[in-house]
């Protein structure tokens, strides 16, 4: 009897032993991740990389950017092919909170557009390379219509609705009559508000905003011709830009400050991150396929 009891109180302590360890690890890296408060002046630089979606981190981010007294001017390093609408709109926001407090200027790498794009022109100024891509003005949803395929295989599907639209669009059949109408009225209204903050914060008259939001891509070179862009350059020129245009001191360290660095210890998000999209039925790498209403340069996307 004794014996079993030190069995089990000595299976407890190690069960003990392993959370402690595991929350000092934790705590450690932490830490490390941080990037230091105590940082003298200097350039942050956000990184907007990849599809763009809501994210409540970023938002606390700019924020603190905006209060940080050490910081001098912001750089936006946008490679993305667009994301979400409203995860657009919510960058776009932020990034407007943030020009208000200090001068900001976008540097897109080799692509900006849709959503992307929509980041880009929330700042002061913007610069790409001569050959990066811009643009895609514009606002998606996609229907996929899999009922001949279900006719095929002898699945039929019923459903009972609270509305004629509560379960529209059906992917057992085309996307047409009222559901149709209630989408496109959905992409309108966000495509409208688009073009508005284009115009507004290109300085263009709307219907020229308008001409150019079909959903095309353009280079660098062409966004400076059509008003879509400032000017061609990269991180030096922008920096080059923030010293003669805002006043902020030369040779400012550029720190990335988004996403937060990861120090020594990466490989404990990377195990989490991991283990959280295993549970959740996604893949271990690669991009997560986003449902809905997207801003989204796509190539060779279904229309």
């Amino acid at each position: 009897m004794a014996a079993e009891i030190y069995r089990r109180s000595r299976g407890l302590w190690r069960v003990l032993a392993f959370v402690a360890l595991a929350v000092a690890v934790i705590a450690i890296a932490a830490r490390f991740a941080l990037p230091s408060t105590g940082a003298g002046a200097h350039i942050a630089r956000v990184v907007v990389d990849g599809t763009i979606s809501s994210d409540q981190g970023r938002l606390r981010a700019l924020a603190d950017l905006g209060d940080d007294d050490a910081v001098k001017g912001v750089i936006i390093s946008i490679n993305s092919p667009g994301g979400t609408t409203a995860g657009g709109e919510e960058l776009y926001e932020a990034l407007g909170r943030l020009r208000a407090k200090k001068p900001t200027v976008a540097v897109i790498n080799e692509l900006g557009a849709s959503a992307a794009y929509m980041t880009a022109i929330a700042t002061d100024q913007i610069f790409a390379r001569r050959l990066s891509i811009v643009g895609s003005i514009g606002v998606l949803f996609q229907h996929v219509n899999a009922g001949k395929l279900l006719d095929t295989i002898g699945v039929e599907l019923d459903k009972v609705a609270s509305g004629p639209l509560k379960a529209e669009p059906d992917y057992s059949k085309p996307m047409e009559g009222a559901a149709r109408a209630s989408i496109a009225a959905l992409v309108d209204d966000s495509f409208q508000w688009f073009v508005d903050v284009v115009a507004e914060r290109r300085g263009m008259e709307r219907p020229k905003a308008l001409a150019l939001a079909d959903g095309r891509i353009v280079t660098g070179r062409m966004g400076v011709e059509t008003g879509l862009i400032d000017a061609i350059g990269g991180e030096l020129e922008a920096q080059a830009w923030l010293e003669a245009e805002r006043a902020v001191p030369a040779d400012l360290d550029v720190v990335t400050v988004w996403p937060l660095p990861q120090g020594d210890f990466n490989w404990i998000a990377s195990f989490l991150g991991g283990q959280a999209r295993a549970a959740l039925g996604l893949p271990a790498e690669g991009p997560i396929t986003l449902d809905g209403m997207v801003s989204l340069w796509q190539v060779g996307a279904a229309s």
